[in-house]
């Protein structure tokens, strides 16, 4: 068995101290960092030119508090094997492996809010119930998992709304977040491949997305609304394009506002990425006067109101369409590409990843023209 020599050194420090640390031979492993040191800084310190009995008493404490640990290190060290280098990773690949993915999928869930922690929570009710609710370690994790888990996803039936199969994007959302925990996962060492670069993502399914024209959106701003905060908060995101989850937490510290004008820089929920979004100024008017007690501009926004009076204010304008609160993100992106808004302004402006789910509201407008051809006729 190889001896670790453990050595206490010291080390002249330019405030006139000296610092005790450990000096270890050969290098040892230190699990916490996942590397190999020769250093243990002890937080001990000695004066170099102790002035006074005081000093020299300190001194000599010190020196003595550090040399028991140096001991006692020494003994630690050589009551266990010495491990080679090769050694020592074939040890750390297995402490990882065992792992439960389950267990780090759960906390990586915790850290998330709002409509956006909902998602997270049934896309592991739904890889919990594909793994017949056994655990899952990381050093089981490869394609055939996740893309079992793939399909399973396609084929199974939704649990919030009884009878239904899971439409092709919720898939698509839920199998994101496995995914983004495989990706981090994979940065941190507990994986030994990159499975989420490896297996195929579910693809995107164009679906429906109504919107109001100009007309029906000046309608609706001419209509009373039972709340106002209702009312200001959807015209806010139908001039912004901002999505209801970013509306409800925004707060005053990001608002901000510049010689050129109003903006914001918050983090946006659905992505987790820093946005710096300008506003216009009919847009600001929207949030109101600043109150030192007030976190949250939209202090009073409940998604229990929005849901249950947007229906009758949209019905209230005479609107016959089926009209959410996301609907005013789209009927901003609409509006913007029908004014000639090019699509990659438009793309950071709602801060998508991929300017492929822009490309949609360019096949709306493509659609409208192609309405109005048969709009003039002389038979």
């Amino acid at each position: 068995m190889k001896k670790t020599n453990v050595t206490l050194r010291k080390r002249n420090l330019p405030s006139g101290k000296i610092s005790l640390y450990l000096d270890f031979f050969p290098a040892v492993y230190n699990p916490k960092t996942s590397r190999f040191s020769r250093r243990e800084y002890l937080g001990l310190y000695l004066f170099a030119k102790p002035k006074n009995s005081t000093e020299k008493a300190m001194n000599s404490e010190n020196l003595h508090k550090a040399e028991i640990i140096c001991a006692n290190r020494f003994n630690e060290m050589n009551k266990q094997q010495i491990y080679t280098a090769f050694e020592l990773e074939r040890i750390h690949l297995k402490e990882v492996g065992e792992k439960s993915f389950i267990q780090f999928l759960k906390q990586t869930a915790g850290t998330k809010e709002g409509n956006n922690a909902d998602i997270w929570k049934y896309a592991i009710i739904h890889f919990e119930k594909y793994l017949k609710n056994e655990d899952l370690l990381m050093q089981d994790i490869d394609l055939t998992v996740m893309e079992d888990f793939r399909d399973y996803l396609l084929k199974t039936k939704c649990l919030r709304k009884k009878g239904k199969f899971l439409e092709q994007n919720t898939a698509l959302s839920y199998f994101n977040k496995i995914k983004a925990t495989l990706r981090k996962a994979y940065k941190k060492g507990y994986l030994q491949k990159d499975v989420n670069a490896a297996v195929e993502s579910i693809k995107e399914q164009e679906s429906q997305r109504n919107f109001l024209t100009m007309e029906e959106a000046r309608r609706l701003y001419d209509t009373p609304c039972k709340k106002e905060t209702v009312r200001r908060a959807s015209f806010f995101s139908l001039l912004t394009g901002m999505r209801y989850s970013d509306i409800a937490k925004l707060t005053w510290d990001e608002l901000q506002h510049s010689g050129e004008g109003y903006y914001i820089r918050f983090i946006q929920q659905k992505t987790d990425r820093p946005v710096t979004l300008p506003i216009a100024d009919e847009a600001a008017e929207l949030l109101g006067t600043k109150n030192a007690l007030q976190g949250k501009i939209f202090h009073d926004l409940k998604k229990w109101d929005v849901d249950r009076l947007l229906p009758i204010w949209i019905r209230d304008a005479g609107i016959d369409k089926h009209i959410t609160f996301h609907c005013f993100r789209h009927t901003y992106a609409t509006l913007q590409m029908a004014s000639g808004t090019d699509i990659f302004t438009l793309s950071k402006m709602l801060g998508h990843k991929n300017i492929k789910t822009t490309q949609i509201y360019t096949k709306i407008i493509d659609e409208k023209k192609k309405e109005t051809t048969n709009k003039i006729s002389f038979k």
